[in-house]
C-alpha cells in the first residue's frame, strides 16, 4: 500500500514519475496486460447525427467495450460501457430517441472469470462523460479517478451544460479520490500507459497509449472516431462540443500513431471488436 501510494506521488508531481529505491514486483516488460470486454451494445435507426449520411453505410450497430490494463504497479479501469441495470431486460431496449441499446452481460459478472471484481482497481479513467462510457461508475469503490480539468468541471456543474451528461450515472464520483490534469498523463510512471489530451468530443475528452511488448502499443480512441470513415473522412459528429478542438486532437493523436507506430483502436467499431480476444484471455 505504502508503495503504491509513493508511486501515486510521483505521477502527480513529476510527469513521467520518479525513481524508488524499492524494486519492482515483476519485471515490468513482462508485467502489463490488457483485457477487453463486451459492456453493451447500441443500434441508430439514422446515423446523421455522426455526421454521417445514412447511404454511406450499411453499419447501424457500435459496440461499447470496457479495459482492464493490469500493470505491475496497478489496475485501470477504461471506459465504464452501458450502466449494469440495462443487463436486467433481454434484448433491444429504447436509450434515447432513434437508439437502441442492449447488455447481455455486466461487467461485475465478467471479472469474476479473471478473479476481479468492481472493487479491484487502484484508477479509473473514462474517455468522457457520455453514458455509453460511464455505466459502472456508480460500482466503483476504492479506485482513483483520473479525469481532465475540463472534464471535471463540466460533469459535475450544476446545472450540466455538455449535451448528454447524465450525472445520476456517475454521481459517487464525487466523493471518490480524484487527480485533476491537464494534457496527458503518465498513468504508472514507466511511460508504457498514458492518457493523451484529446478535447472536442467532449470538454476534456482523453484517449489511451497503451504499449504491450508482444501486441505491440495501441491507443484506444474513446470517442475521437466511432466510425472507420469518421477516421478516413475526418468526419466530426454533429453534436460534439467542439469541432475545431475535435479536428486539433485528430491531427494531434494521427501524430502520435506515427511517431510512435501505434496501432488506433475505434473503441465502437463492431467488425473490429468481433476480431478482438475477449476476457478472460488478453493482449500482452
Amino acid at each position: 500500500m505504502i508503495r503504491h501510494l509513493r508511486i501515486l506521488l510521483c505521477s502527480f508531481l513529476v510527469l513521467g514519475g520518479c525513481e524508488t529505491d524499492e524494486a519492482p514486483d515483476i519485471d515490468p516488460l513482462s508485467s502489463l496486460k490488457l483485457y477487453v470486454f463486451d459492456c453493451g451494445k447500441m443500434q441508430f435507426e439514422s446515423l446523421e447525427m455522426f455526421s454521417i449520411a445514412d447511404d454511406e453505410t450499411a453499419v447501424r450497430e457500435l459496440v461499447d467495450p470496457c479495459f482492464v490494463v493490469e500493470h505491475s504497479n496497478g489496475r485501470l479501469l477504461w471506459d465504464g460501457g452501458l450502466p449494469s441495470a440495462t443487463a436486467e431486460t433481454d434484448g433491444w431496449q429504447p436509450f434515447v430517441e432513434g437508439v437502441l441499446r442492449r447488455l447481455d452481460r455486466t461487467m461485475a459478472d465478467q471479472l469474476t472469470e479473471i478473479g476481479m471484481s468492481m472493487n479491484s482497481f487502484d484508477y479509473v479513467a473514462f474517455s468522457h462523460m457520455h453514458p455509453d462510457h460511464v455505466g459502472v461508475a456508480n460500482e466503483l469503490d476504492g479506485a482513483t479517478m483520473l479525469i481532465q480539468k475540463a472534464e471535471y468541471v463540466a460533469a459535475f456543474a450544476d446545472p450540466v451544460t455538455v449535451p448528454f451528461f447524465d450525472p445520476s450515472l456517475y454521481e459517487k464520483l464525487k466523493t471518490a479520490e480524484h487527480v485533476i490534469i491537464e494534457g496527458d498523463y503518465d498513468v504508472f510512471g514507466d511511460g508504457r500507459v498514458r492518457i493523451l489530451s484529446a478535447p472536442g468530443h467532449t470538454p476534456g475528452h482523453q484517449v489511451l497509449f497503451i504499449d504491450l511488448v508482444n501486441t505491440g502499443p495501441i491507443v484506444l480512441s474513446g470517442d475521437l472516431y466511432i466510425f472507420p470513415i469518421g477516421r478516413t473522412d475526418r468526419r466530426v459528429p454533429a453534436f460534439n462540443f467542439d469541432t475545431d478542438a475535435t479536428l486539433e486532437s485528430m491531427d494531434r493523436v494521427e501524430a502520435f500513431l506515427a511517431e510512435t507506430g501505434a496501432k488506433l483502436w475505434i473503441q465502437h467499431d463492431l467488425a473490429w471488436f468481433e476480431q478482438l480476444k475477449k476476457s478472460p484471455a488478453s493482449y500482452d
